[in-house]
Parts: C-alpha cells; structure tokens; sequence
C-alpha cells in the first residue's frame, strides 16, 4: 500500500537534528533520489517541491532535508560551511542506506550543486548527479557577500544580508570555501552528470555551466532553462526542469518488472501527495500519474482531473476500438484521435440524447467524442467507423453504469 510523504529527521554532522522530507510513489519504487537545496534555502523551495514530486511520480522516492541551522533544521548556521554541508548529505545517504535504501540519484541545486559533486565519490550507490544553476568553484558564492568581505575576514566574523534575511558568517566559512575544488571533483565523478542552467541567471553566470561541463567526462548532458531565473520561482520553469529530470534518470536505473498487480488485475493505487489541496499520486503497476484540481478549483493544476481522467479512458478505449476494427477489415485508416469533451447539463436540455436518458431528470453528465479518421475512406466506411466507436468498453461502462462497492482496507 502506497504511504503519504513522510516527515523525517535524522541526525546531522554537527549532531543537530536535521528536518527533512520523504517523497514517495503511490506505487513500487524504482530508487531513491537526495536533493541538496541552495544556498540558504530550504527543502521546501518551489524547485524542490516540484523536482521532488515529478520524480515520485516516475517511482522514485526522493528525501530533500535542510542543512545545519537552516528551515527546520536544528543547529547553528554560522558554525556551518561548505564541508559541513558535504558531511550533512553523507549522514542523509547514510540514513536512507539504514533505513531504505542509498541514493542512486543525487540532485543539487546551487551551492547545492557543487555539495553534491564534491560528495559523489562517497557515495558507492550513486548513478546519476544532476546540478541546477551550480557554481564551478563554491566560493563563487562569496560575491554575495557584497561588502562584508573584508570586516569578515578581519574581525573574524561579519552579518551579512541574503534574500531578504540576516545570517552571520565567520572567517572559517570564507576560507572552506575558497578551499574547495569543484571542477576537480566534476571531473574526477565516474558517474552520470546532467547539468542545468539558465542563460540568464545573474546569480551564478552561465559560464558555471560550461566550466563543470567541460570538466566532467562522458555519460554528461546539459539543459538549458532558457527563460528561468537562479532559484528557478516561476512554477512553469521548475516543473519544467523536473520533467526533464525524471526523463534523463530514467536512462541509468535498472529496469522494474510491472508490479504484480498489473498481472493479477488487482487494481490502481491513488494516495494523497500532501503538495497542495488536492494533487494525488495514481499508480498502476510500473505507471505513474499525477492527478490534481484546476488553481481555479483551489488546486495546483499539476495534473489531468478526475473527470478528465475519466474523459481521458473513453478517447483512449475509442481509438483502441476503431485500431482493431480497421486492422481487421483491412481498412486505410492512417491515423485515428479522439477529442472528448465533457459537461454537466439538465437532461431535458440534451437533445442528442436517448430518450430514456432525457426522462430521467436533473442534471446528467454529458461526453462528446470528436473523431478523427486520417485516410482514404468513403462516407460509408466513415459512419460504420462512427458506429463501431460506440463498442467501445468504455462507451458501455458509462452507459450502463457500475456497481461501485466501498470497504475500508485492511492495515
């Protein structure tokens, strides 16, 4: 039975309690992701969120946490660095090892990025890294420190003003930074490397990218995010890349056998995702598929609805009708669609309705197919092809109706 996300926290390097969140399938998992947030983000960045629930949909549980003394995460932040967070995603992999699994999959956003580059290598598990918006060297973060630089490093500690919020830095953060090797590490990686990066990113300018790419070897691809900025805010941009990134992972896991649900009919498995009001995880043997509510219904339009599902069966068993159909009377159908559009009207009103369909009253629910035939057929052939759409399965279902039986499952 699929679980809902959980929350977690596990121990950090500097013994803190570190908060974090476990994104699961509704269905088998096929591996496990860790993602490492930006530079004084957190694991619940817009990027993360969107990364982390299209990867659980393509079966593949991803653990986000946040660093030392950010989010929830207990712990002092200027007592951190870079190396401190490269030993945070050790004790995070080491905790999925005990507990789950190890990463197969690391994901760095940012100064994240570079974390997971450096940590690569301690990680025996890891197939595949992907960077979003990294650093070639870390200390390419000091830049933000604007003009705190100098009181830093000579008094030994200085405030400095990031996103809107305060963080004190100390001279040893500076130092570890500076320190740090990250080309070295891409190129020394033995694994996988899909990096990201906008051209437009004032953040960490694009030629981040180009340095981490040229250093690492083959397996390595890059993708452009043409029109997002550093932290990846516009939603479209951030569910883009996480499209992208559950497609490119897909190429470095083992391959699943179905579940045996699918070879014992025993059903399709929906939970709720906690992302949003209403967006629920649907599996069905090694498929997985994001259902949600339009914004305009208080949902986060990440997924077809319930109806549109629905919609979506009838035009599917439509097309697999009149396939069979046209193969077996050797037919010259090029191409066949369906377009269903689906409404709720008064019964009475439905005039191209049967009769019996018209005396019952109130409101009923409406589907009309639009179909499509590409080929050389004459008129005769093109209406039988109508006729034989309504031998569709799925047609009968919903004309007929369903006994609908509801129990609560066994725990």
């Amino acid at each position: 039975m699929a679980q809902r996300p959980l929350k977690l926290e596990f121990d950090g390097s500097h013994g803190a309690k570190l908060a974090a969140r476990l994104d699961l399938p509704a269905g088998k998992i096929r591996a496990f992701a860790l993602f490492a947030h930006c530079f004084t983000c957190s694991k619940d960045i817009p990027a993360a969120r969107h990364i982390a629930g299209a990867l659980a949909g393509e079966g593949i549980a991803v653990l986000r946490f946040d660093f030392t003394g950010l989010g929830g995460s207990g712990g002092d932040f200027s007592s951190t660095g870079f190396s401190s967070n490269v030993e945070d995603l050790k004790h995070a992999a080491e905790f999925l090892r005990q507990n789950y699994q190890a990463p197969q999959i690391l994901i760095g956003h940012s100064l994240g990025g570079a974390a997971v580059l450096a940590v690569a290598g301690s990680i025996p598990e890891a197939r595949a890294v992907v960077t979003i918006g990294a650093p070639s060297d870390a200390d390419h973060v000091i830049h933000n420190f604007a003009g705190s630089v100098e009181e830093i490093r000579e008094k030994g500690e200085g405030k400095v003003d990031l996103a809107g919020r305060p963080f004190t830095i100390r001279r040893e953060f500076l130092e570890d930074l500076e320190a740090q090797t990250v080309r070295d590490k891409a190129s020394k990686l033995g694994k996988a490397l899909l990096v990201m990066h906008a051209p437009l990113d004032e953040t960490v300018g694009i030629d981040n990218a180009t340095n981490i790419f040229v250093a690492a070897k083959h397996p390595k691809s890059f993708v452009s995010l043409d029109k997002a900025d550093h932290l990846l805010s516009r939603s479209e941009d951030a569910a883009y890349a996480a499209r992208v990134i559950a497609g490119w992972v897909s190429g470095y896991l083992d391959a699943v056998p179905g579940d045996e649900a699918v070879a014992t009919g025993q059903g399709v498995d929906v939970v709720e995702t906690g992302q949003g009001k209403f967006q629920a995880m649907v599996a069905s043997g090694r498929h997985h598929l994001i259902a949600d509510e339009p914004e305009s219904y208080g949902g986060l339009d990440s997924g077809p609805s319930p109806y549109e599902y629905l919609s979506a069966a009838l035009g599917a068993c439509t097309v697999m009708t009149l396939r069979m159909y046209a193969d077996r009377k050797n037919l010259a159908v090029d191409r066949i669609g369906t377009r269903v559009l689906h409404d709720k009207v008064h019964a009475a009103d439905c005039m191209d309705c049967a009769d019996e369909v018209r005396e019952k009253g109130g409101r009923i629910d409406r589907f009309e197919r639009l179909i499509t035939l590409e080929g050389d057929l004459d008129g005769a052939t093109r209406a039988r092809m109508l006729e034989i759409a309504d031998k569709c399965p799925v047609h009968k279902t919903l004309e007929a109706g369903a006994a609908i039986i509801t129990r609560e499952a066994d725990i």
